[in-house]
């Protein structure tokens, strides 16, 4: 079975992805929960690896991590 990837960004208007903001799949526009597997790529960034349950298209999308100063 073959599989279709693709680098997508995760540029968002908000902060932080919550709820309404997880990604959608770009083929079919289903709603996706939860990503398949995850991977650092640096010390701030954590890649995602996405698939649609409904059609099998795959993709990643990266996320930078801010760091927080405690008082």
């Amino acid at each position: 079975m073959s599989a279709v990837a693709a680098v997508l960004s995760t540029e968002t208007r908000h902060p932080d992805p919550r709820g309404c903001d997880m990604p959608t799949c770009p083929v079919c526009a289903d709603s996706m929960v939860a990503a398949e597997a995850s991977a650092y790529v640096s010390d701030n960034v954590i890649s995602y690896l996405w698939t649609c349950d409904t059609c099998g298209y795959g993709f990643v999308t990266k996320h930078a991590l801010r760091r927080f100063a405690c008082n």
